[in-house]
């Protein structure tokens, strides 16, 4: 593929490339011990090439610490050595061919690549088809003057069509030649291009064949396979938007006079006091002053249970405060917090995951300067041999037209293609072509405990006195507790009769109290509901039910499973792939479940630790394969060599991961791990078929044995035979006990893809 995608100069900011030091300055900021972080907007990036320049140019900078180039958000970051004058990053990638402007994290303008390539195709295809039409005419025998009339017409249709369609090609190859360098549509342009100016010119002076029908079938195959291509490349989407929608906006603040104000969460300093209500998020890391709740920690430390906070509690920005008012006191700013801490280590993992190099940037890397070469020593050898320069031409771009890597460039995009909608069978969806080639590679696999192991819901796991859980169900709802759905739940499936009651009071972060001739029953934690002169005040209970502060009934409770966790790490196991389960969670469900499971664990991990680990599995040379659902693990997916997501995850988790399953059986990770080795072994075969017809077609069409008609003839049947090659794929059908996916899954889904492509 092309090193520098089609969109290079479509989607060019208009911004002033010369911009002064002293913007750069401000626009850069201190990141310690002298060095300085300026982030740079490069939208022409698009391949692993257009990394490997950037970063080559810009580490040779002087001052220069280190550049990291995004390929998610096409951006650059610079750290550098301050010395007053930044050094000249701007006109360094200008040199190199490419445009920069400051980056912008509130510019989110819509990228028109993928309409401009639609339209391109579009054009493309419309006019080869009725050039051909006129072409198969002459081939049948027409008379001069309708061949020549047909020519003529044919060179009108062609004209605007190459100029239109062709452009895709041409900026690109242009840009790299101005520079000094080449790439894959260097060959293409120039293929093209002689092959439509030699049409015109049989044209003009009435020759016999003119090849506008080979020129413009040409760009519409390499059409289709550079839209397939980009289409899967931009599905690829970098997290960091997520994190920010998952952040809160703002926060009432207590003023220094006790009055209330709305302040954004950017205003808010250490020091200030928020007032937090039920059901809203922290929005920066904070301790609690006054109150008592429960908060939802789940993704934010991969803790199943709700936790209790009270006064001196800390608090992380993004966990969810569940029952009862607080007021808290800031203790970082917004830039500080957990958050933004999490949007930076997502940014690293990004950077390091897009150094990663497909199989076709691979392929095509020496493929460019092979064809140059080829096509101007049979121009030379023809001329020594015959001195006829006409001849030379024509044989020159026949070998120009046989070597485009047509069948090269639908070789990966159209295994893809149908390798997503295998995954889509099997309720997968892919959202980066690249990542089947990472999957295919894998070796180990990391598992998350909460929510990708086991489901969000809780159950009741103890068994239970019914008279006891049909008075706790019905206290239960009246609160929305994840223990109060759970016993909501329990009674539901023993189909006990839910008791009226109206007299019902919860205590934020305690419980709930109701009154029942005469008796007071509670319903909560054990050091509230019961008397502090009960005897056993059992440590295992997550809820007791007590009546008149007397121990009545506890109730214990734990996560499902997911539906087919053991086969799906059989399975696993079985393709040669070690096996472990990290989380956040406590020591105890972790371990209890691993030991189920029979794999290693980790348990109480951070964020920051989970990332770490799987960069040292990394370092030790292994592909890991991550799979979780919460906030806690957005950076190890990122960070991870492929990743996966349950679609009831975390928005920013579903963004973050290479595939997303939607529904809740956990065996769509062995299923999308065969898929992907099924289709890489296919991208290996295509690659092969269109180096193969090389070997063959080439030392023909040197010989002088082949017309540019008969190269693009060629040329389009080894396409057909890589596209029929892909439809090939094999791999797991759907398992007809395998339930399908929840409408409302699929519906998520496909709502957040569409959501993250606008």
């Amino acid at each position: 593929m092309s090193c520098c995608g089609p969109s290079a100069e479509l989607a060019l900011a208009t911004t002033d490339p010369h911009i002064a030091d002293e913007e750069l300055l401000l626009a850069s900021r201190m990141v310690g011990d002298g060095i300085r972080q300026t982030d740079l907007s490069v939208p022409s990036i698009h391949c692993g090439g257009c990394i490997q320049k950037i970063e080559s140019a810009l580490d040779a900078l002087p001052r220069v610490e280190q550049a990291r180039v995004n390929l998610s958000t096409k951006r650059v970051s610079i750290r550098w050595r301050d010395d007053k004058t930044p050094p000249p990053f701007i006109a360094t990638l200008e040199n190199i061919g490419y445009h920069a402007h400051l980056n912008d994290p509130d510019a989110d303008a819509k990228d028109q690549t993928l309409t401009e390539l639609i339209r391109a195709l579009a054009v493309s295809g419309f006019a080869a088809s009725n050039i051909m039409g006129f072409s198969i005419a002459i081939w049948v025998g027409a008379e001069p003057e309708t061949r020549i009339m047909f020519h003529w017409i044919s060179a009108l249709i062609a004209c605007p069509a190459l100029i239109y369609s062709g452009h895709v090609f041409f900026q690109s190859a242009w840009r790299a030649l101005r520079h000094g360098q080449t790439n894959m549509d260097v060959p293409i342009s120039i293929g093209v291009l002689l092959a439509f100016g030699m049409s015109l010119y049989e044209t003009i002076n009435h020759g016999v064949h003119a090849y506008f029908d080979a020129s413009i079938s040409l760009l519409f195959f390499l059409l289709i396979g550079r839209t397939l291509d980009y289409m899967m490349r931009e599905r690829a989407r970098t997290a960091v938007k997520g994190l920010a929608r998952l952040a809160s906006r703002g926060a009432l603040v207590v003023q220094d006079d006790g009055t209330h104000a709305y302040l954004p969460v950017d205003d808010i300093q250490p020091g200030m006091t928020i007032l937090l209500p039920a059901g809203e998020r922290v929005p920066v890391d904070a301790r609690v002053a006054q109150g008592q709740s429960e908060i939802d920690c789940a993704l934010v430390t991969g803790e199943s249970l709700p936790q209790a906070a009270t006064a001196g509690s800390a608090l992380s920005a993004g966990m969810l405060n569940l029952t009862g008012p607080l007021t808290i006191v800031a203790t970082a700013t917004a830039k500080n917090s957990f958050l933004a801490e999490m949007l930076r280590m997502m940014e690293t993992a990004e950077a390091g995951r897009s150094v990663y190099r497909r199989i076709a940037d691979r392929a095509s890397r020496l493929y460019a300067p092979v064809v140059h070469l080829t096509a101007l020593l049979t121009f030379i050898g023809w001329m020594i041999a015959t001195g006829d320069v006409h001849r030379a031409i024509t044989i020159a771009i026949a070998v120009l037209i046989i070597t485009c890597p047509c069948a090269l460039g639908l070789a990966v995009p159209m295994v893809q293609v149908v390798a997503a909608r295998r995954l889509f069978e099997n309720g997968i969806m892919i959202k980066d072509g690249s990542a089947l080639e990472r999957l295919a590679e894998i070796d180990t696999v990391v598992f998350d405990k909460t929510g990708t192991l086991t489901l969000d819901r809780l159950r009741l796991a103890n068994a239970v006195d019914p008279d006891a859980l049909k008075l706790a169900a019905s206290m239960a709802a009246h609160s929305r507790h994840p223990y109060s759905r759970a016993l909501a739940t329990a009674r539901q499936d023993r189909r006990l009769t839910p008791l009226v009651l109206s007299d019902i009071s919860e205590t934020p972060g305690a419980g709930l109290e109701t009154h029942v001739d005469g008796a007071t029953y509670r319903l909560g934690r054990a050091d509230w509901a019961l008397n502090s002169s009960q005897a056993h005040i059992p440590s295992s209970a997550g809820v007791v039910l007590a009546r008149n502060g007397q121990l009545q009934a506890t109730f214990s409770f734990e996560s499902d499973l997911r539906p087919d966790v053991r086969r799906s790490i059989a399975e696993v196991s079985s393709q040669g792939c070690r096996v472990e389960i990290m989380s956040g969670d406590r020591d105890g469900p972790v371990r209890d479940l691993a030991v189920a499971l029979g794999v290693s664990y980790r348990a109480g991990v951070s964020p920051v630790g989970k990332s770490q680990h799987i960069a040292d599995l990394s370092a030790a040379g292994q592909r890991v394969l991550m799979v979780g659902d919460g906030l806690n693990d957005t950076p190890a997916l990122a960070a991870a060599h492929a990743s996966m997501a349950p679609a009831s995850a975390a928005d920013v988790s579903r963004s973050a991961a290479d595939l997303v399953f939607l529904h809740d059986s956990l065996l769509a990770v062995p299923q999308a791990m065969t898929v992907a080795r099924n289709a890489n072994r296919l991208v290996r075969q295509n690659l092969l078929l269109a180096i193969g017809y090389n070997v063959i077609a080439v030392p023909i069409a040197i010989l002088g044995h082949v017309t540019p008609l008969i190269a693009a003839v060629a040329m389009s049947g080894s396409s057909l035979v890589v596209i029929a090659n892909a439809l090939r794929l094999g791999g797991p059908r759907k398992d007809k006990h395998q339930p399908a996916p929840e409408p409302g899954a699929v519906a998520s889904a496909l709502s957040f893809q569409m959501k993250e492509a606008r």
